[in-house]
């Protein structure tokens, strides 16, 4: 298959395109894999983050454009300026989609522009144009003004005020008010140093497939058993989960204290949001399950607040207010923040501001738990990197830095990235998993909690629900699912479907259709096993030791006390003793130089 690329240098205007070779193609497959090996092959480990060095790549997969359920998704990849460790943010919607039909499977782009500019992307055709007018405007004008221009079906990737301002929570938007984030790690404010405030792309390119009719019947059938095993999640969307997770203990609330919160929970679910403020569903491109809410009230219409958001802004903050959260997750989405970290860095200020380590005058207004109002004007200074807004838009470690007075017990992150909206200490798999994730805390990098919550998976002998509660068998867990995560960050298709619909037969089957490698199962998982590793070996150049694989204290020793994990606390150590001898690194947590050789990634080496 002829995967091809383009290469801009925003210093110097150049313009450059090739061709991906099958050989490297097969081994690191796309999306992650190849997006990591492309910043290794163009970066340094020093360089900095916002530096015009750093470059930043758009990746589609293979399974781009070809109607496999659930594809229509693209990675992008840079160093984090947010944790100055590998960064990757995953994104669904349409723009990989346009990109692709554009003429490229991904861009590579380096420098940094005199002024604002934009890519546009058009039937192969590459070319920078100025974007002064968009410069200020958010991500939905910014949209909405792009697509006028273009005068076609495209796509845009964007960043708003956050990411030109260079908010270290920043991520980069697509689809306007359907906002599909790439919201992890920062990586709009490294689109922010370079003076690049979008990418419009689309054409007419379609994908040629090795065997069409064998891609097209196994999609046919899968997107049949999503629309049916997924029902449920087409009704409520993630924000379906909010109760169960609030029930089994995995809901952040008050900062990740508490333990429990009924009937307060019961107002802002899934549920509760079809009832009152959900006007339709929409989903990605290639996606059945449309799990995408739109909501629309007072004179606020746009995507509605997804699980992770509902967590974070919501029982994290104590606010039961689902207007409030959706009004606020506006702000984050028009602004360009990650809602994860947005309301990790509210959820961190109120605790500082009860405990009195930060004041209503440096503050400018009080700022307590269950106050949507006052979360509301936060982000908004959150956003435009005002006042007390512009410390907490930096993330929570670095504000608690800034900060001082013991502010860092309260910043709840890993490796600089705050936890998404579940916790190690009712599914205890994601200790290993987000002390040992290359990004910081992602309970996506391994999903190894959905075995432990309702799912099982053959291909890896699980053929019951693990034992949340108990930690023997949960380091090494993490490793084959981190590889399996790689390989399907990889090909870019959706993990929500995974475990329930699609084995490793089906994957392969699919690789082959759209490809023509025969691949075996013990290739792919040698794949995913070389992407994991390559990850793990950039961070290492970057002075990341095993030192760096832990938890937040609270996380590790301060019990819920209430709810369905009252108890309960990883034993991290005992699990990362377990994952490490299953990974064979050495003394350190460094891959050796015997793996990197077996897994072909030598010239990698230290």
């Amino acid at each position: 298959m002829k995967m091809q690329m383009v290469h801009i240098d925003l210093s110097t205007g150049t313009i450059d395109t090739f061709s991906v070779e099958e050989g490297v193609a097969r081994r690191f497959i796309g999306g992650s894999g190849l997006g990591t090996y492309f910043y290794f092959k163009y970066s340094r480990p020093e360089i900095d983050p916002l530096g015009a060095e750093n470059p930043l790549i758009f990746m589609n997969g293979p399974f781009q454009g070809t109607g496999i359920p659930t594809s229509g998704r693209h990675q992008i990849v840079s160093k984090s300026p947010l944790t100055g460790a590998h960064g990757e943010s995953d994104a669904g919607g349409t723009f990989g989609f346009h990109l692709l039909r554009g003429g490229f499977y991904g861009l590579i782009v380096e420098g940094k522009a005199e002024k604002p500019v934009y890519i546009v992307i058009r039937n192969g055709e590459v070319s920078l144009r100025d974007a002064s007018l968009l410069w200020g405007k958010d991500s939905f004008e910014t949209e909405q003004m792009l697509k006028e221009e273009f005068g076609g079906a495209c796509g845009v990737s964007c960043i708003g005020p956050a990411g030109e301002k260079m908010a270290l929570i920043a991520g980069i938007m697509h689809d306007g008010p359907h906002a599909r984030a790439a919201g992890r790690c920062g990586l709009g404010a490294v689109m922010g140093s370079k003076n690049l405030k979008a990418i419009v792309a689309g054409g007419t390119f379609r994908p040629g497939l090795f065997d069409e009719e064998k891609v097209r019947a196994l999609s046919k059938e899968k997107h049949l058993l999503f629309s049916q095993k997924l029902a449920g999640m087409t009704r409520f969307g993630t924000a379906g989960g909010v109760s169960l997770a609030e029930e089994y203990g995995d809901l952040p609330i008050k900062n990740w204290q508490q333990g429990s919160w009924k009937p307060e929970v019961l107002s802002i679910t899934g549920e509760a949001m079809a009832d009152t403020i959900l006007t339709e569903n929409y989903g990605c491109v290639a996606c059945p399950i449309r799990c995408g809410r739109e909501v629309a009230f007072d004179n606020i219409a746009g995507a509605g607040p997804e699980y992770e958001t509902i967590g974070m802004l919501g029982s994290n903050c104590l606010v039961n207010d689902l207007k409030d959260i959706a009004r606020a997750a506006d702000i984050c989405n028009r602004y360009g923040l990650d809602t994860i970290s947005t309301g990790a860095a509210v959820a961190f200020a109120m605790e500082l501001f009860e405990r009195g380590i930060v004041t209503e005058k440096e503050i400018g207004f009080p700022l307590n738990w269950g106050d949507g109002k006052a979360m509301i004007r936060i982000v908004e200074a959150m956003g435009k990197r005002e006042g007390f807004g512009a410390i907490l838009s930096l993330g929570t470690r670095k504000a608690a830095e800034i900060i001082g007075h013991g502010a860092e017990r309260y910043a709840i992150h890993v490796k600089g990235l705050d936890l998404p909206a579940h916790d190690p200490r009712c599914y205890k798999s994601l200790a290993a998993g987000y002390a040992t994730s290359s990004r910081g805390a992602c309970h996506l990098s391994g999903y190894t909690y959905a075995c432990e919550r309702n799912a099982t998976y053959k291909d890896f002998g699980i053929t019951e629900v693990l034992d949340r509660t108990i930690d023997d068998g949960k380091g090494e867990l993490n490793v084959p699912f981190q590889n399996f995560m790689g390989v399907l960050d990889s090909l870019k298709i959706c993990k929500f479907p995974i475990l329930a619909c699609v084995s490793i037969d089906d994957l392969l089957t699919w690789i082959h259709g759209v490809t023509g490698w025969e691949m075996t199962r013990e290739e792919l998982e040698e794949t995913g096993k070389r992407i994991f590793t390559l990850k793990r070996l950039f961070n290492s150049r970057c002075g990341f030791t095993k030192d760096d694989d832990t938890l937040p204290e609270r996380i590790l020793h301060e019990p819920r006390g209430t709810g369905g994990a009252a108890d309960t606390l990883p034993d991290l150590q005992k699990q990362l003793e377990c994952y490490y001898a299953a990974r064979g690194w050495d003394e350190k947590g460094i891959p050796t130089y015997e793996q990197l050789k077996k897994l072909g990634i030598e010239e990698f080496a230290l």
